[in-house]
């Protein structure tokens, strides 16, 4: 099974399955002397991991890892890092039901018809879990941007049809995390925890959307055709499970508008170039200006529903099928960390390239 690398200078590698021993990582090409903050590492995980409130998945996972290599007196040595997370709250019996059924939305049936065989127990390679493993490299990538004054925020700008009001300048983002949700606007906050209350009453699952903002960001990171900054950006938030949708500065809007309307004009501000606007999204051709970079990460409903809904089994005939065990019901307040340890691979990456393209 290839395609579970990501990267090309700050590059990682995750293995290992939602129901097995634990879940992994090895990132090689961390530059050496890089400070780990242990601790920094381990809030990462704890704001993805399960059963952290009463609208995620009870699943108890505390999320305690390994560092194998890689690391010396607290600094990395610029040798691959590899990272082990123990599950330790496996109910595979939870599965057993669906060993032979596919199903609805869920990748059973395209594992089973492209490998032969697949593991039911949540999925296997396919569950989320593996995004655990992300969120620990997202991590280390996120440390050495730190050095470099780039910080990535991630929040729940819309459950459902719930959305935030306002745009994201007009947000305080440090309240992101005053709330179970991860949405820095209180009001809406309270009525999308309803809704996923809610949810989760009826057996049914809500999906959301996740807004994140990269501040800081140096003019000049992407390349001009095939490693577009965006392109990249969009091709890490695809590969989430459960995600629908990318867009980035006005997005689909763009499409609306006359180019008039939408130029982002450029202009000095305390002795540095600025647009005035920001459209853009902080990329023009490809490549990092300067200004905060903004995106927009569309994640759609949990598939596992407690409701009976037809499908078929390994044979072909027609079965009835309801989800069993412990699942979210709307996994985007899980989702944050996951997209900002994304975006910090995407950047981390282009910074480390930035450096090795001039002599």
């Amino acid at each position: 099974m290839p395609g579970n690398t990501f990267g090309t200078h700050f590059r990682i590698t995750t293995f290992g399955e939602s129901h097995g021993s634990g879940i992994g990582v090895v990132i090689d090409g961390c530059p050496a002397g890089l400070d780990i903050d242990m601790d920094f590492i381990k809030q990462q995980l704890s704001r993805r991991k399960p059963g952290q409130s009463r609208i995620t998945t009870q699943r108890r996972e505390d999320e305690a890892f390994v560092i194998q290599s890689g690391i010396f007196e607290g600094k990395t040595t610029g040798t691959p890092i590899a990272l082990f997370i123990p599950n330790k709250n496996q109910k595979s019996s939870d599965y057993s039901h669906i060993s032979d059924k596919f199903r609805p939305s869920h990748a059973d049936f395209t594992y089973e018809k492209k490998y032969g065989f697949r593991d039911y127990r949540g999925g296997g390679r396919s569950s989320a879990r593996e995004t655990a493993a992300r969120v620990a490299a997202g991590a280390i990538a996120q440390l050495l941007l730190n050095n470099h004054g780039i910080t990535i925020q991630g929040f729940v700008s819309s459950v459902g049809h719930i959305a935030i009001p306002v745009p994201p300048d007009e947000l305080d983002l440090s309240d992101t995390e005053a709330n179970i949700v991860r949405c820095p606007h209180h009001e809406t906050a309270m009525a999308m925890e309803a809704a996923i209350m809610a949810a989760r009453k009826d057996g049914d699952t809500l999906g959301g959307i996740v807004t994140c903002v990269i501040s800081n960001c140096p003019v000049g990171l992407g390349e001009p055709v095939f490693d577009k900054l965006h392109a990249d950006l969009g091709k890490a938030m695809l590969s989430i499970n459960a995600v629908k949708g990318f867009e980035y500065g006005l997005g689909f809007e763009s499409s609306k508008r006359k180019g008039s309307e939408i130029n982002d004009t450029w202009t000095i501000e305390d002795n540095r170039p600025v647009t005035s606007t920001n459209f853009s999204g902080g990329i023009q051709g490809g490549i990092s200006n300067g200004m905060p970079i903004n995106f927009n990460v569309a994640f759609k409903p949990v598939a596992t529903i407690m409701r009976d809904q037809t499908s078929i089994d390994a044979s072909g005939r027609t079965t009835t099928i309801k989800g069993r065990g412990r699942h979210d019901p709307c996994v985007v307040p899980r989702a944050v960390p996951i997209v900002e340890a994304m975006a910090a691979l995407v950047v981390a990456d282009h910074l480390l390239r930035s450096k090795t393209d001039k002599v």
